[in-house]
């Protein structure tokens, strides 16, 4: 918990957490900068067990147009139809739900979701596909749905006559441009707390050609005010704090992966992603084909993502982290398991 706060129940529960997370964090960073890199992380991660719940941070990585759900019940959210002009017309049925959802073991947080998630379910297109969007709001305030991209006004979710009310619906429909790696976002006012409560999502636009064959992950970067004080007392990659320190995700030494990373944490005006051992080719938010950096370490404000491309050369666990260390110690941090 940060310095000088006052804790409100049932933040108290968070509150052991976290002194017990930072111990086992440090204790652990500490051994590895020893140098046994790959053995010694074992030992860090969060206190105490997640109950089940419907959200898998490990499945999410590779999830997108509902391919985690058996092909009957995926039809009832995705469909797709090849048109006359040999585009896709994708379509997809997203729900506006409140749901108290588990950041940390033990420590719940009353969310506003789409499909019951947080982050929100992946929506993933080709280059100037039909993307149509059957929204309907069953939470108890106010939604929309904005998406990157290019779209007429009327599809922008973002003026007041575009808020849909509980109980109401919304089509949302435009081609799919540019290529790149995009967000959808609730647009409703107070923006500050439709963010902040898990309105948000990947939107992926992958360009007409495809790209290069890699493991691809989805990670979004993101944080919960658990008392509604107006400062974050979690932060995670994919929602759940330090679930990657004891479920590592798995790649292989010398294949390409490739990481669709974005930010959208309220609340700090910036965010980062660190990768232990290796360094990486930065895509910032995807849109052309030649890489703006070659580096370990990339910042990003709200509302910003960047594609990253690398390889391991060795096998292990490496860390992944933010370079902000009280985000790192509040819960985002992470592994990779690399094997041969």
């Amino acid at each position: 918990m940060k310095p000088g706060k006052s804790v409100k129940n049932p933040a108290l529960l968070l509150a052991a957490l976290i002194t017990l997370s930072l111990y086992a964090f440090f204790s652990a960073l500490t051994e590895a900068h020893s140098g046994d890199h790959s053995m010694k992380q074992d030992h860090a991660g969060v206190v105490g067990e997640y109950t089940f719940d419907d959200f898998d941070p490990v499945s999410y990585l590779k999830n997108w147009n509902f391919n985690d759900l058996p092909e009957e019940k995926r039809k009832k959210f995705y469909k797709e139809e090849i048109l006359a002009d040999g585009t896709t017309l994708r379509e997809y049925w997203i729900y506006a739900v409140d749901k108290k959802i588990e950041v940390a073991p033990g420590v719940f947080f009353d969310a506003w979701t789409y499909n019951g998630r947080v982050p929100g379910p992946t929506i993933r297109v080709t280059e100037n596909d039909t993307v149509r969007v059957h929204f309907i709001n069953h939470g108890s305030q106010a939604h929309t749905m904005h998406f990157h991209g290019y779209h007429e006004a009327s599809m922008d979710g973002s003026m007041p006559e575009q808020f849909v009310e509980p109980g109401e619906s919304f089509i949302y429909e435009f081609r799919a441009e540019p290529a790149g790696l995009h967000l959808y976002h609730c647009h409703s006012t107070p923006l500050k707390d439709h963010i902040s409560r898990g309105l948000y999502g990947m939107f992926i636009i992958d360009p007409k050609e495809g790209r290069q064959q890699a493991s691809e992950l989805i990670m979004m970067m993101n944080a919960f005010d658990t008392n509604f004080d107006g400062d974050n007392e979690v932060y995670a990659a994919n929602t759940k704090a330090f679930y990657y320190m004891d479920n590592p995700v798995k790649v292989k030494a010398g294949e390409l992966v490739r990481i669709y990373t974005g930010n959208m944490v309220e609340s700090d005006p910036v965010n980062s992603i660190h990768i232990h051992g290796n360094f990486f080719n930065e895509y910032r938010t995807g849109t052309l084909n030649t890489p703006n950096a070659f580096t370990d370490i990339i910042e990003l404000g709200q509302g910003e993502r960047s594609i990253l491309e690398l390889k391991f050369r060795y096998p292990g666990k490496y860390m992944f982290h933010a370079h902000q260390t009280e985000f790192s110690e509040l819960g985002w941090a992470g592994l990779f398991e690399v094997e041969q």
